[in-house]
């Protein structure tokens, strides 16, 4: 049940970044996003408690209920 759920939540916001990102004007080709897999586990932490203060995570969604994209990291050179 939690890997349907990190697929799906991935999925879901792999489309809101595509979606930001196109609206940027920059091009994104779906023959290239045919290749990326939101199955991945990195970002979970299968081991342990992880503590959240629920009214706090709630007041960052924005009206369509969805949490801000974070900005793009910087290449450091």
């Amino acid at each position: 049940m939690l890997t349907n759920s990190v697929v799906t939540w991935t999925s879901e916001y792999y489309g809101l970044a595509i979606a930001q990102i196109r609206a940027g004007g920059r091009a994104v080709d779906n023959e290239l996003l045919a290749h990326i897999s939101p199955a991945h586990s990195e970002n979970v932490n299968y081991h342990g408690t992880i503590n959240v203060e629920v009214d706090t995570e709630l007041a960052k969604l924005d009206p369509a209920g969805y949490r801000p994209l974070r900005a793009r990291r910087r290449e450091r050179p």
